[in-house]
């Protein structure tokens, strides 16, 4: 275990209470985390986690947040329950995971609920004297990735009484990327899941909501592993670290703001130029993963079916066996507001069923 790491953990410790370092190698990550820094291992991306197996009666962990808008909130799933809390709007918190425990052995997964309006800058754990660190189960062969928006990062997931409706007034307490329909979807299919999710993105510089009046869109975020302009310098992703057989691209939905000119204007000059920058998105994925299959799609959040059929227009002219179009049985029109748990749930049993059925005709699942 590093010193600084040691020494900045104590800081918080209670007397007879261990150090766990970020650094420590019996530690499961999961998601594009940045793990080349010297004071912790940042996390910015919806589904991102650190999972670990120990003994002991408490465990806690330490974090610095770095915050651009609403409450930060990390989630854990310990022994099978799921538990959320609050991080300060800046400097250090201490979260209590579990406390009162039996001896163990217990497993605990402690992920990232939200997308980049906040990063968490995690600096390890702390376990109670007698505790000790237990290797982790291994991660699933099967890897997905998802290039998506709100919806894909689960935002206002947990607000079920709006299913279907506007989403109410909220300070991203509602957020839940455990309850996204992309992660449920790698859940019930037994894949590990790098969400590349944002809210208001779209996927052109100057369209959707996500950094505006300077919006950013995918095709600027697609490879960073930190990227929001107002909290950080971006930072590149190394695309060998991670290599999915599937990639989902749930991309479409904030296009249309602040002009929806698919629906206006078909065949005019920026629907064509959308649909040729998709195509070329497209072959910029391929030439990543050039072995893994995409799926194109949009979701059930209400929006003009243009630009499903602007999708579907660019994946069947590429002719290429590696590409998939995808619409729910509700695409376009199950909802007015954000994708509740029960929606998700939905979304994801339409979806897994279609993957599978497509792993069947083609085996990705089997590549390495």
């Amino acid at each position: 275990m590093d010193g600084m790491d040691t020494e900045y953990l104590q800081r918080y410790a209670l007397p007879g209470e261990k150090t766990v370092s970020w650094r420590e190698q019996t530690l499961q990550y999961c998601g594009r985390i940045d793990r080349d820094r010297e004071d912790g291992a940042l996390m910015v991306y919806p589904a991102s986690f650190v999972r670990v197996r120990f003994t002991g009666r408490h465990i806690r962990a330490v974090f610095t947040n770095i915050r651009a808008y609403w409450t930060g909130c990390m989630g854990w799933i310990l022994d099978g329950k799921q538990c959320r809390g609050d991080l300060a709007d800046a400097g250090d918190t201490v979260l209590t995971l579990g406390e009162n425990l039996g001896e163990g052995p217990h497993e605990l997964c402690l992920f990232k609920r939200m997308d980049s309006c906040h990063m968490a800058l995690f600096h390890g754990f702390l376990l109670d004297g007698d505790g000790r660190l237990l290797d982790p189960p291994l991660l699933p062969e099967r890897r997905i990735e998802v290039y998506g928006d709100s919806v894909s990062a689960g935002e206002v997931s947990e607000a079920v009484d709006y299913c279907g409706q506007p989403d109410p007034e909220h300070n991203g307490e509602y957020s839940n990327s455990y309850d996204s329909y992309a992660w449920i979807t790698a859940r019930k299919l037994n894949a590990q899941l790098h969400d590349i999710a944002q809210g208001g993105i779209a996927l052109r510089d100057g369209e959707g909501y996500f950094n505006e009046p300077d919006a950013k869109g995918m095709l600027w975020l697609y490879d960073k592993m930190q990227y929001h302009p107002s909290l950080c310098q971006p930072k590149t992703w190394d695309f060998a670290g991670y290599r999915p057989q599937l990639v989902i691209l749930a991309i479409g939905q904030n296009d249309s703001h602040p002009l929806d000119y698919m629906a206006q204007d078909y065949g005019g000059r920026q629907a064509m130029e959308w649909r040729a920058a998709y195509s070329g998105f497209l072959d910029t994925l391929r030439n990543i993963y050039p072995q893994a299959h995409i799926i194109c799609k949009t979701t059930i959040l209400e929006h003009d079916r243009s630009w499903d059929r602007a999708i579907e227009q660019v994946v069947r002219e590429k002719e290429d066996t590696h590409i998939h179009y995808f619409a729910y049985s509700n695409n376009s029109v199950g909802t007015k507001g954000h994708i509740r748990r029960p929606e998700a749930e939905k979304m994801a049993e339409e979806l897994s069923a279609y993957i599978e059925r497509l792993n069947a005709a083609h085996g990705f699942w089997e590549q390495a």
